[in-house]
């Protein structure tokens, strides 16, 4: 029972934690403007490959990340303090921006052939999942490991549990990004998005405050 707990503490929180950075709506914007000329099977294609993509690219941060970290000699404690530092400025700055800057995108050639060459980048990588993405998944990979390997192997289950849902709303977001568009007006948007800014500036706070604890007790 207490390991399925945990599993499940990590789910919401790697979810709640990625959701913001990647802001499917915002990003799903941006898709649309490079690739509206494509025709909904493409733009369905496009989308499942990208999420994909997604997926495998949090995984591959979220796993070799720590060893990359040990291997310069960086304790995870400390990347708990940074991250959440970081993401707690993250939040803040989101949840108290007044006029978002209107992001523009200039379209690109949408034959199938081109379109397939960028789908790492830029639509993967960084429209998609860019820097700030990768933040959020070595924190989240350095707040889940522990020394005891089976509860870091739970909290890991419940982070690929999290990014699988990312793909998935990554996936449904773009597939229909201009039926989303043209749904959802500006103001709810950027409600939404205050709103994953505020979780974000708690999630934040809370990994932060454990990797101050970490480093206390040594």
């Amino acid at each position: 029972m207490k390991e399925l707990l945990l599993v499940l503490k990590f789910i919401p929180l790697g979810f709640s934690a990625l959701l913001p950075v990647i802001n499917p709506i915002g990003s799903a914007v941006l898709f649309l403007g490079l690739v509206g000329n494509a025709d909904p099977p493409t733009m369905k294609v496009l989308a499942r490959k990208i999420a994909i993509n997604t997926i495998w690219f949090l995984l591959i941060v979220q796993i070799a990340g720590g060893y990359i970290l040990r291997f310069f000699g960086i304790s995870l404690p400390v990347v708990q303090v940074a991250g959440g530092l970081v993401l707690a400025i993250m939040g803040w700055g989101w949840l108290n921006q007044q006029e978002p800057e209107r992001k523009t995108a200039t379209p690109i050639e949408s034959s199938p052939e081109s379109l397939q060459d960028r789908i790492f980048y830029p639509l993967t990588f960084p429209i998609t999942a860019g820097p700030g993405t990768i933040v959020v998944a070595l924190t989240l990979a350095a707040h889940a490991s522990t020394p005891s390997l089976l509860n870091s192997a739970l909290a890991h289950l419940g982070l690929l549990f999290a990014t699988l849902l990312i793909g998935i709303v990554i996936y449904f977001s773009y597939a229909h990004a201009d039926m989303m568009t043209a749904k959802l007006s500006p103001t709810t948007t950027q409600g939404i998005l205050r709103v994953m800014s505020f979780i974000l500036l708690c999630i934040g706070a809370e990994i932060m405050w454990n990797g101050i604890q970490n480093l206390l007790k040594k």
